[in-house]
């Protein structure tokens, strides 16, 4: 009886199910709604504030879908288009029927009958001529759609690609053109002139046909009031406000990190980046008033980066002042530009230095003239100082010094640091830069490194983190985003952030310039050779902020230092942050030493003064101060004597400070406290030797020395000159064994040459000698 019953089921169903079935496939093969139309390239702060936005590449506003739509203009666009949006398939079979009767009666299309999802399907395919059959692909391409899309899916792909008038398309970038802010913000009577623009965009839009559009927009109003939608109240205050004009220009707030993004491979999306709006905003008003400021003297361009410690996120991206054209460098995003950077690089070496023992906070570094295989470095003050503190090496900035570190470190071993911190510009082998890298002979970006000091404040905050990644973006990878540390403990990272936090510093004419800062600032600045670039870089445990100043066609212009012109635009930005405290000492990582106060060294059995300080945990302990030396003196203190002219229950035993000859020279003319050895007594200088008392300073060792010729093509003569630790000592010079001249008092003598190597001999009338090697590289002319 069942089958019976199946049977002839069957037969009385058969052709519509099998119409319902060929329906079915049929609708399965039609593809639903789909849009290739590129989009506009939007840039948003954390909070979804636009920063700013690139027309789509066919030169239209043509904003991504967003992830959802207003609930003011859902209702306003349904009430006007289809209020029966949630409750049909695609197609209103009433409306449908109305229009065609329409149709039949008047010969032409009266009214459309279209659906929202019909309307969608239309605009898909280019709004082409309205047809009987044109309806009726519609229809069918409507129904897939609701079969494959969601309700609100289908009415944000409307608001997304529905035509507002010239070359608008789309909701937000309607809302942004003609009312300057984001849908969420627009008012009903707003919403409303969006929900109806898109009926005629061709004739009716804001800057045209002004009465049409107020006509139609006050329409609508109406029938929201009448179906409830908006209360009497709200009714009444719509209808008073005015229709848009002309539309407004987009945000550019952050332009070059909007151009940055469409080349890191974003365009046609929606960046949500970890930018600040209101931070980003006052970083563009300080750098526009210090444009102002720089431009009278030829500077036309500066760059600014604020990047969280803690985090690695961009707060803030200034690319460049806001001036206009090629011949300006304005489009130049100056924080991804290679620039050369001075000495900013300077702490890095320190930190290297300290992180593996080689060297103590205060210890003294030699300051005197040197010469690297023709490379003879000078300080920016074109003075010596014999020894200084590392530290104060550091906090100062100066040269000779820190390139007489990076010798005794190795330029190939600094190389290494350098890139496994991130530095990705260093394209070139260690060898190519020499060590004038240390005083900028190199190039870098500020991106890169303001990374890299980020880095360090990160990783003395979090000490298990050995890499920080700096990003502007709130959820994609971007190109260059990590940066490594794991080289550096965190008791380097602490003393070297403590060496620059001087709110003092000196500048190119010798003066110091004070800075005030209400919080506590590490930082750094640099100038590159011929004053074409001027950078600072600040880290505190919240922030790390790096400026730079210059023009971006590499023109130098005088005055401009790290000093003078980056440095105040760096404070400035520090004082629209939020404060916040100092780094914590990381006391874990550091043991305490007793340390020669006159020296900075691991005091010795001879050092006066001894103080306990922390370290670092990893210092060499064994490597004792070689400066302070007991020596003996007779009962009065004024001779130096010996054991084979005096007796030893008589002498005077002493701690004495000593510096190498050349050191001492230098040494003596910043510290009037230094004492020099008290000569020997006369019949106390029997058979001494090695007292080391001689000290060359120019030719400095390793100097090649060019002897041009005159206009005359006589042969020039060089100027060499030595010191002696007693002032009344004669000295003997000699060269390749053929004497030249004997000195007292100032030990300085012309000498001419020929090219080639010599050997200059030094002795004075005990018989201490000092004998160097001297090159001479050929006769050049004028």
């Amino acid at each position: 009886m069942k089958r019976f019953f199946r049977r002839r089921f069957f037969r009385r169903w058969k052709n519509q199910l099998i119409t319902v079935f060929v329906l079915v496939m049929f609708l399965m093969l039609v593809p639903p709604v789909r849009f290739n139309d590129p989009y506009s390239t939007l840039l948003l702060d954390s909070n979804g504030e636009l920063l700013g936005a690139k027309v789509a590449p066919d030169g239209q506003w043509r904003f991504p879908s967003p992830d959802r739509l207003p609930e003011k203009y859902r209702k306003a666009v349904l009430c006007y288009e289809d209020r029966y949006f949630y409750y049909h398939p695609g197609i209103n079979p009433v409306s449908m029927v109305r229009a065609l009767v329409q149709y039949f009666r008047k010969g032409r299309i009266v009214s459309g009958g279209s659906t929202l999802t019909m309307q969608l399907a239309r605009i898909s395919r280019n709004n082409p001529s309205r047809t009987v059959w044109e309806k009726l692909l519609e229809s069918i391409l409507s129904i897939r759609t609701e079969l494959r899309y969601s309700k609100s899916a289908i009415l944000g792909l409307y608001a997304a690609h529905a035509p507002f008038g010239s070359n608008v398309i789309g909701l937000e970038a309607a809302s942004w053109r003609y009312f300057g802010a984001p849908p969420s913000r627009l008012s009903w009577a707003e919403n409303a002139t969006l929900a109806v623009l898109p009926n005629s965009p061709s004739l009716i839009f804001p800057g045209k046909n002004q009465e049409k559009l107020l006509g139609k927009r006050n329409q609508l109003l109406v029938k929201m009031f009448k179906r409830g939608i908006i209360d009497r109240q709200t009714y009444e205050l719509a209808l008073a406000e005015p229709v848009p004009g002309e539309p407004h220009p987009l945000p550019k707030i952050a332009p070059h990190l909007l151009d940055r993004a469409i080349s890191d491979g974003f365009q046609g999306q929606r960046i949500v980046t970890t930018l600040d709006i209101n931070i980003q905003k006052r970083m563009n008003e300080i750098i526009g008033r210090y444009h102002d400021l720089f431009s009278t003297n030829g500077v036309s361009n500066a760059a600014a980066l604020v990047i969280s410690t803690r985090t690695g996120q961009v707060i803030g991206y200034v690319g460049n002042s806001g001036v206009k054209g090629e011949k300006e460098g304005g489009d130049v995003d100056m924080i991804t530009a290679k620039r050369n950077f001075g000495s900013l690089l300077k702490p890095f070496l320190y930190a290297s230095m300290l992180n593996e023992g080689l060297l103590l906070p205060e210890m003294l570094v030699t300051d005197i003239p040197v010469s690297f295989e023709g490379y003879s470095p000078k300080n920016v003050l074109k003075t010596f100082e014999g020894a200084v503190p590392a530290n104060e090496v550091l906090a100062r900035s100066l040269n000779v010094p820190s390139v007489i570190l990076l010798h005794n470190y190795g330029i190939g071993k600094f190389n290494a640091v350098l890139k496994e911190l991130g530095m990705r510009t260093l394209i070139y082998p260690p060898e190519h830069y020499g060590l004038s890298i240390i005083l900028g002979g190199a190039e870098g970006s500020l991106w890169e490194l303001s990374s890299i000091y980020a880095a360090l404040g990160n990783h003395l905050l979090y000490q298990s983190n050995d890499s920080i990644r700096v990003t502007y973006s709130r959820d994609r990878e971007i190109p260059g985003s990590s940066f490594y540390l794991q080289r550096f403990s965190p008791s380097a990272a602490w003393f070297t952030l403590k060496a620059i936090t001087a709110v003092k510093r000196p500048e190119d004419n010798g003066t110091l310039k004070y800075f005030y800062s209400a919080r506590k600032i590490g930082w750094k600045t640099g100038t590159s050779y011929g004053s074409r670039d001027a950078w600072a870089i600040g880290v505190t445990p919240e922030y790390t902020v790096g400026v730079w100043i210059g023009n971006a066609n590499g023109e130098g212009r005088s005055g401009i230092t790290g000093v003078s012109c980056a440095a105040p635009v760096m404070f400035d930005i520090f004082d629209q942050l939020p404060a916040s405290a100092w780094f914590k000492e990381p006391v874990k990582d550091m043991t305490t030493a007793r340390i020669c106060a006159k020296s900075g060294c691991i005091a010795g059995e001879s050092c006066p003064v001894v103080e306990n300080r922390k370290i670092m945990s990893v210092a060499n302990l064994t490597k004792t101060c070689p400066y302070h030396r007991i020596i003996h003196l007779d009962p009065a203190g004024i001779w130096q004597v010996t054991d084979k002219c005096f007796s030893p229950s008589q002498m005077l035993n002493q701690s004495w400070f000593v510096l190498p000859p050349v050191q001492e020279y230098f040494y003596r003319q910043f510290h009037s406290d230094y004492l020099p050895l008290p000569p020997f007594r006369d019949d106390c200088r029997y058979e001494l030797t090695s007292q080391n008392p001689i000290g060359l300073i120019y030719p400095t060792p390793g100097a090649r020395i060019y002897l041009p010729l005159k206009g005359d093509q006589k042969r020039s003569k060089s100027i060499w000159k030595a010191t002696h630790r007693n002032s009344d000592a004669t000295l003997y010079w000699h060269l390749d064994n053929i004497f030249l001249a004997k000195t007292k008092g100032e030990h300085t003598i012309e000498v001419m040459a020929e090219p080639g190597i010599h050997t200059l001999t030094l002795m004075d009338d005990n018989g201490e000698s000092l004998t160097v090697k001297v090159e001479i590289i050929g006769i050049n002319k004028k």
